[in-house]
């Protein structure tokens, strides 16, 4: 993303953003002072329903006092009660529908204490039946009040219901009436359209009634807002008896004008943020255009800035200029970056100095370590034939001869070393390579009799060779010059004729691993993470290229490198070749160097 486009979306966020939040904090605060004045509403006619039902229960009380009242007081339906005449039986069946009538209630039925009906009002047929717990569920209910089914000749009708009870003749009668409970007489909802109330009366369960606390329940559902509360209500139980269960009354309003008033806010408000959108997007784009202009025409300059000579002489690029007359940020910009362009016209020619000079430093030092690797075969057999010839001038000739064959191949190694490197550039001439004999050859350039002086100093170097190894695809020059580093490594680390390095080859598949095991001191975790880096050494005379190098001709030959060490456990170098088979995919595969402390 280019700085301008950066600037233009930062600006345009800048605007639309907060239009955004805007139209988002409108919409919210005003859905959210509607909803508390609808849930309040709710909750008013809630209290107005839970009222309502309270009263038609206190005006169902007054009515049955008043038909007990008559009762007592009638001597002809004391004479069918409990004379049981006959004559007054049509009296009785009668009785309850006509105190019905006179008393408003809706349902009422007089029964005698062993629970047989002996007048209905609502439904006349129910005479003489066995209706046992309704009272005794009536009496259970809070208050004494509970809402029912009653049976009429038309159908069932919901009734708020109560029971009473009188003494006539030493015998109790009971009465049980009830106003009929529809929701559209229950509350005020004529005053608003949006209002309404319905009554949820449960099947039957077999749950105990619990009573619910008098406030009102208010809760939102998607729909519409609710308050509701709970009243008991006494259901016929499957398998005979009465059980309480509860009602529950919902208030109701419909949320569809709060939908409308809200989508006419949401749309003016997205209107006129996207209105202004527009105009602080053609802003944003003005203003990003002319900011960014300047800075590209910088960038544009210094794209031209080059610092690789040419053949002619240095780079044309550093005499590019930035100059302005600009006062603001943009011109102190330009003349910093004119300013650092002239420092690095002077400058650039003693860096490409100082890179040659570092190379040519490198190149020296390797140049003296690889030779100083080479002359230590030839310093040894110097050693030996000095030593001879003090003591054993006879031998000499046949010494000499017997140690010839390590002074002419340290000699070659050298030779090959020299022109290799009057190349700049070492040339790996791959084709096929014993392993054993450069073993052999590198292991007799660091042995030497006991009778050369310093002999009883060094380690000894006992080799295993397995002469069925094959040949493997490489430089022999490049695997001397690897195993004379990490021989004369293992040597140093072991420091002491009790010591030993153990030189030993084997078949891996159709690869050669040879392996340099010592008796030294080992290396920790810390310098086996840095032996492999250019000049790092814990030796006082150390170069710290030895490893360097041969992990650098290890990748030249497509080898694998592994290094097991421990502290006080000595060092395993195993070095795996690629044999002929494997020579040509290694050749085009990433060299594998793994190294780990055990």
């Amino acid at each position: 993303m280019t700085f301008r486009t950066r600037l233009f979306v930062a600006l345009a966020a800048t605007a639309v953003i907060p239009l955004v939040v805007l139209a988002a904090g409108i919409a919210h605060e005003l859905d959210r002072r509607l909803t508390d004045a609808d849930r309040r509403r709710a909750g008013a006619l809630a209290a107005q329903t839970r009222r309502d039902v309270e009263n038609v229960a206190s005006g169902v009380a007054a009515r049955l006092a008043s038909v007990r009242d008559g009762l007592a007081d009638d001597n002809r339906f004391r004479a069918a009660a409990l004379l049981g005449t006959v004559a007054e039986r049509p009296y009785l069946l009668d009785y309850a529908a006509r105190a019905m009538r006179l008393s408003g209630l809706a349902m009422l039925q007089i029964e005698n204490d062993s629970g047989r009906i002996l007048s209905s009002g609502h439904y006349r047929n129910e005479y003489d039946r066995l209706d046992t717990g309704l009272v005794s569920a009536l009496r259970r209910a809070p208050d004494g009040v509970a809402l029912m089914w009653a049976r009429t000749p038309t159908g069932p009708i919901l009734v708020l219901a109560r029971a009473d009870s009188l003494r006539l003749g030493g015998r109790q009668f009971l009465l049980v009436g009830g106003a009929e409970a529809a929701p559209q007489g229950l509350g005020d909802a004529t005053a608003d359209s949006e209002l309404s109330v319905a009554l949820t009366v449960p099947q039957p369960t077999g749950e105990p009634f619990t009573e619910s606390p008098g406030v009102p329940q208010l809760r939102v559902s998607g729909a519409s807002l609710v308050a509701s509360f709970t009243f008991p209500a006494i259901i016929a139980a499957p398998n005979g008896g009465y059980i309480l269960s509860p009602a529950r009354f919902d208030v109701t309003q419909s949320l569809s004008g709060l939908r409308v008033l809200r989508a006419a806010v949401l749309w003016w408000c997205l209107v006129s943020a996207a209105l202004a959108a527009a105009a602080a997007l053609m802003a944003a784009n003005w203003l990003a255009e002319r900011i960014s202009r300047p800075i590209r025409m910088l960038a544009e300059e210094s794209a031209r800035v080059d610092l690789v000579p040419t053949a002619t002489g240095p780079s044309t690029g550093l005499a590019t200029g930035f100059s302005t007359d600009r006062a603001d940020e943009i011109g102190a910009l330009a003349r910093v970056l004119g300013t650092m362009v002239r420092r690095l016209r002077t400058t650039a020619a003693g860096l490409r100095e100082a890179e040659r000079r570092a190379a040519v430093g490198d190149l020296a030092r390797q140049v003296t370590h690889d030779v100083k690797n080479g002359l230590v075969p030839i310093r040894h057999v110097v050693r030996h034939l000095t030593e001879i010839q003090r003591s054993q001038p006879e031998q000499l000739a046949a010494v000499f001869e017997d140690r010839r064959p390590t002074l002419d191949a340290s000699i070659g190694y050298l030779d090959e070393l020299a022109r290799n490197y009057a190349r700049l550039s070492p040339r790996i001439d791959t084709g096929p390579c014993d392993i054993n004999a450069v073993a052999e050859t590198v292991a007799s350039g660091y042995s030497a009799p006991d009778t050369a002086p310093g002999a009883g100093d060094a380690a000894a170097i006992t080799l295993q060779l397995d002469p069925d190894v094959p040949r493997v695809t490489a430089d022999p020059l490049v695997i001397r010059r690897i195993l004379e580093n990490v021989v004369s490594n293992a040597l140093d680390a072991t420091g002491h004729a009790s010591g030993s390095v153990t030189i030993t080859t084997q078949p891996a598949g159709d690869d050669v691993c040879i392996t340099i095991a010592d008796s030294g001191r080992g290396m920790n975790p810390d310098e086996l993470q840095a032996a492999f880096n250019d000049f790092f050494t814990t030796k006082p005379n150390g170069t710290g290229l030895g490893l360097s190098i041969v992990r650098r001709l290890m990748r030249d030959v497509h080898g694998i490198l592994r290094v097991d060490t421990a502290p006080g456990s000595g060092t395993r170098v195993t070095l795996t070749f690629p044999g002929p088979a494997t020579a040509s995919v290694a050749a085009i595969s990433a060299t594998s160097l793994r190294t780990r402390a055990s």
